[in-house]
């Protein structure tokens, strides 16, 4: 490997921290709004959207990332491997993001077809755009402290995008449509789209590719493959990011019910009017008069803001600790406070938020490192088998996340109609409350419990991370290494 230097600008971190900001304008909106747009916005069963988002997703998960990831891997050009990507797929990708949550007049059969076309033309961009996204964090610098610092930038930028989509964008909607949900979102999401596009130009265009492979380095996907399945940290990680985003689709997409068919709509009010009142007199109440769009924004706010205050502890916390054990003391103790939810009942307002607070600022500190990991999964698949593919190994990744994602939704869908939920009904039958309670509190608490357990056979703790960069610094420089 050829090394130049590893140290990272401010302007290049933010840069780069851009292209995850445009991205999760897109994620985001689908974790948190893709089941309820599908049965209460576009107008399909409960059972049909599960199918949809379970179906597809797998299909992204397992056939599209795994493909794009090899693709990526052997490209080859004067921008490098990765960066081509971004540039190639950003005008698509904010195109189809658009006619993803369009609500064309369709027969409801009609309607079926379009949400499959658009939903999986919309996993493939984001694969192809998002995996060599990824993959260029564990390129752009071999430097362990710098990548920390790298992560720490992406994800402020990520929770930014979160702030706005779970703060903002349901109250946005509903103004922005007049009241017709369907209007709203197409032009909220026509505006994202072209946000988004410019960001992920603005990535392109600031960052740049250090860490590069041999020209004599040679492997197949074969190869590539053989080498991921003999991979015990990759395939942990991949399962790890699986479980991490099952549990963030299933919560992140209940909430919107759960505000809207479990919180009493009295006592929320009266608990939030301070903050509106406050809000207001400095000009930033865009909530409306509708509660529950401005509870479940504040709820949302609550969270993302301690979620940014814990990112900060990351970088320091995974330097000192080591990122697995830190990642895992942190996620159990983040699971305590979803779980807390099951036993709050709809008057509890003030508990609800400050459960919502906590669980937020102790998963913010895991954030960044879900990401460095893989990045350092990569590191110790060079280092053992002295070829590196990275894109490849960044599509671990990827599969969970797109899996997770798909399993997360097509799992709240599927609940809410074993639960006999009734779309846009304002009185839901009593099973259908209590499921709605269960999917935000025990149901996704089990995966994160079970990613806990994971950890403890991640072999690459703190003196490993220092041994892989030590090693592979020497290789790069090509010294042999210190044995």
């Amino acid at each position: 490997m050829n090394s130049t230097s590893q140290k990272l600008s401010i302007k290049e971190k933010i840069g780069y921290s851009l292209g995850d900001l445009a991205a999760n304008l897109v994620f985001q909106t689908l974790v948190t709004y893709l089941a309820y747009f599908y049965t209460d916005i576009y107008g399909l069963s409960p059972k049909d959207s599960s199918i949809i988002m379970l179906v597809v997703g797998l299909i992204a998960a397992f056939i599209f990332n795994p493909i794009i990831g090899a693709i990526a891997d052997r490209t080859n050009s004067k921008w490098g491997k990765f960066r081509p990507w971004i540039l190639w797929t950003a005008v698509p990708l904010g195109i189809v993001s658009l006619l993803a949550f369009s609500t064309p007049d369709f027969a409801y059969k009609g309607k079926v077809i379009y949400a499959v076309v658009t939903y999986t033309f919309l996993l493939l961009l984001y694969a192809a755009n998002n995996l060599p996204y990824s993959a260029l964090s564990g390129v752009i610098t071999g430097d362990m402290g710098e990548r920390n610092s790298l992560s720490s930038y992406r994800f402020v930028a990520v929770m930014f995008a979160q702030f706005f989509v779970q703060v903002f964008m349901l109250g946005i909607i509903k103004s922005a449509g007049d009241g017709d949900k369907a209007i709203g979102i197409e032009k909220v999401m026509t505006v994202l789209a072209i946000v988004g596009t410019i960001m992920l130009l603005i990535t392109f265009f600031t960052t740049k590719e250090r860490v590069v492979p041999k020209p004599e380095q040679k492997s197949s996907v074969k190869e590539d493959l053989g080498d991921l399945m003999k991979n015990k940290p990759w395939l942990i990680m991949l399962s790890l990011t699986l479980l991490v985003f099952v549990t963030l689709a299933m919560k992140g997409g209940s909430y919107v019910y759960y505000f809207e068919n479990y919180v009493d709509k009295d006592n929320l009010a009266t608990f939030i009017q301070p903050i509106l009142d406050f809000m207001s007199s400095i000009g930033l109440n865009h909530f409306g008069d509708d509660p529950i769009s401005a509870g479940f924004g504040l709820f949302n706010a609550g969270g993302i803001i301690f979620m940014i205050i814990g990112i900060t502890f990351s970088k320091k916390l995974a330097d000192k600790y080591g990122k697995r054990d830190v990642f895992a003391v942190f996620l159990f103790i983040s699971t305590l406070f979803i779980m807390a939810f099951y036993f709050f009942p709809p008057t509890s307002i003030k508990l609800i938020f400050i459960s919502q607070i906590l669980h937020g600022f102790f998963y913010g500190i895991t954030i960044p490192i879900l990401w460095a990991m893989i990045a350092d999964v990569a590191d110790y698949s060079e280092w053992k088998n002295n070829r590196r593919a990275t894109a490849i190994i960044f599509s671990a990744m990827m599969i969970g996340l797109k899996a997770g994602l798909s399993i997360g939704g097509a799992l709240t869908s599927w609940f809410l109609g074993v639960f006999d939920y009734i779309p846009n009904s304002l009185i839901q039958p009593e099973t259908a409350v209590k499921g709605i309670k269960l999917l935000v509190s025990v149901f996704p608490s089990i995966p994160f419990l079970i990613g806990v357990g994971l950890l403890f056979f991640y072999e690459i703790n703190k003196k490993m991370e220092v041994k892989l960069e030590s090693d592979l610094k020497e290789r790069r420089l090509n010294l042999p290494p210190k044995l």
